[in-house]
């Protein structure tokens, strides 16, 4: 048994988000990144691999078959299409990270990992941020997305409606450092280049941000997923 036509050219129309969502399906890369799936909750569609590694059912295909349907520069044996879950309903307890129109995948998947990290089971999304089941993104996250819940809402409605404070990570908010810090809460994170946008801004219940240590105090911002480990990790030591 081998890859069809039909089959490599469904895997690269799923780089595309349209189909993903049409067909409600994505690509895993990689052993361990299928793995993590094939032990999780998400339902196997399809595997392929050029060796016989895995005690399920799989179409073996050779390393030249793996190079056309791959999404990598090197790819790694194994590529697997998984059904996109069912939604989950937003818990709206604990910590809650939102983001404002993140666009970057790297980024994305870093914080899906941070999340599985520092125990955030919920990650909300602006309808702009780039979709979670982009390849990109779930390379990044490295397996955890099979246990951070990713959720894409209207971002304003839900704020507008969530009895939880909203805290907004800007350039000139709160020390963090020096703030009493609460045990659950929605932490908004904001676009790349832009921050929180306005309209998102307006809802904002407390204003908060990271200092600046450095002589000069020159740089002018962080990586969105840099400043979310920060700033989760300031919440968690409270």
């Amino acid at each position: 048994m081998s890859i069809t036509k039909n089959e490599i050219k469904l895997i690269r129309a799923l780089q595309q988000k349209k189909v993903r969502n049409q067909e409600q399906l994505f690509i895993v890369e990689g052993i361990k990144g299928v793995r993590e799936f094939l032990n999780s909750h998400f339902e196997l569609y399809k595997l392929f691999s050029t060796e016989s590694i895995f005690d399920i059912d799989t179409t073996l295909i050779s390393e030249q078959d793996l190079q056309k349907i791959s999404a990598l520069k090197s790819p790694n044996t194994t590529l697997a299409i998984f059904r996109k879950p069912m939604e989950q309903p937003i818990r709206e307890s604990g910590l809650l990270i939102a983001l404002d129109d993140v666009r970057d995948p790297g980024n994305l998947g870093t914080i899906i990992r941070l999340c599985d990290w520092y125990g955030i089971e919920h990650l909300i999304c602006s309808l702009e941020t780039v979709d979670c089941y982009n390849s990109k993104v779930v390379q990044a996250t490295m397996g955890s997305l099979t246990r951070v819940y990713v959720h894409y809402i209207n971002l304003g409605d839900f704020l507008k409606q969530t009895k939880l404070n909203v805290f907004g990570t800007f350039m000139n908010g709160d020390n963090i450092y020096s703030e009493t810090l609460p045990n659950e809460g929605v932490i908004i994170m904001g676009n790349e280049a832009n921050g929180i946008s306005p309209n998102i801004e307006l809802l904002v219940d407390k204003r908060i941000g990271i200092p600046r240590f450095g002589k000069l105090k020159a740089i002018e911002s962080l990586n969105v997923a840099t400043a979310t480990a920060i700033i989760l990790s300031a919440f968690k030591m409270k």
